[in-house]
């Protein structure tokens, strides 16, 4: 019998459930459409429903030992997701209580930013590590903070927002509302927009403008980069100086021994990793200096978002 969680990565369209096993490895997973049911009871049942066939097509080769969730505006304190702008359920969501009700297993949730960081911790690359950030570059800027050991959570679960930190007051709006916020620069909509920025303030030949902006993808600007299109560097080295300048900051505050970039855009490589540690150090309290590692997540390529749930799980079995 090989003992396993359930790790759930909750997203706006898809919801993504893997069994993983205490090495980290997802040995079986199912995908069901997020929004399909029309009350989140409903969804709730499917997800158990789709948990339980999980386990019964291993043919009672396993046990799960609990259930771990990585969701938009997941509050860990309170275990429930709190008015996420992406699901259409509004309100306060208390989503460990009732899938803990439903099991009879224990239920932990967070946000995809600090499930990434428990998962790099326990199987990624900062295994041994007791301070150290992860910054998720998707769609938006997500962050989860490691130190002493231990996920920053704060007092009511919401910790480790920086991809709404202002970086440019009165800068580009959000869609949390606010403007300026880090993501709205930094993310694979956030390099869109510098894109088509640049376009418009420049002659200089590019093969992005031939594409329509809601075309356009972070994707199609990396593989322009890697072929010396100059607009496409532009990008990744303004995107490099304002992430490289905020990771000062956060460098300040924590003293992490690495920052690991995980997600889409970090999949550019040297174009974002360069430019973001030349501006980071460039930018560093000298007492910081040439310290902090700037590296790739260990997690990129797997199932990371579900890996990193489960590990939620895992970190308080061990």
């Amino acid at each position: 019998m090989v003992d396993v969680v359930a790790g759930i990565d909750i997203g706006g369209t898809n919801t993504v459930i893997g069994l993983v096993n205490r090495e980290g490895d997802c040995i079986s997973e199912v995908s069901l459409p997020t929004q399909a049911e029309n009350s989140f009871t409903d969804y709730l049942a499917n997800i158990v429903s789709k948990i339980d066939g999980l386990v019964q097509a291993t043919n009672g080769t396993v046990s799960v030992k609990g259930i771990g969730i990585g969701a938009p505006n997941g509050s860990y304190n309170l275990g429930a997701i709190v008015d996420a702008p992406n699901l259409k359920w509004k309100g306060i969501l208390p989503i460990c209580r009732e899938l803990k009700q439903r099991t009879k297993l224990p239920v932990a949730l967070t946000n995809d930013a600090n499930a990434a960081a428990v998962g790099e911790m326990l199987f990624g690359e900062a295994k041994g590590m007791n301070d150290f950030i992860v910054i998720t570059l998707g769609t938006g800027l997500g962050s989860g903070i490691i130190s002493n050991g231990k996920l920053v959570i704060g007092h009511d679960g919401f910790a480790g927002e920086m991809g709404h930190t202002v970086v440019k007051p009165f800068g580009r709006q959000c869609g949390c509302g606010k403007r300026g916020c880090l993501e709205t620069y930094v993310s694979a909509t956030g390099i869109c927009r510098t894109v088509y920025k640049l376009l418009a303030s420049s002659n200089q030949p590019s093969v992005l403008r031939s594409i329509s902006f809601d075309k356009l993808t972070s994707k199609m600007i990396t593989e322009a980069a890697q072929k010396g299109d100059p607009i496409a560097r532009e990008a990744f080295e303004y995107t490099g100086r304002i992430l490289g300048t905020k990771l000062s900051d956060a460098v300040a505050f924590f003293s992490p021994e690495a920052i690991f970039l995980f997600g889409g855009l970090s999949k550019a490589g040297d174009l974002i990793l360069d430019p973001t540690k030349r501006h980071m150090e460039e930018n560093m309290f000298p007492v910081f200096r040439n310290k902090v590692k700037i590296i790739p997540s260990g997690l990129n390529g797997k199932n990371a978002a579900v890996m990193g749930a489960a590990a939620l799980i895992w970190q308080d079995l061990e």
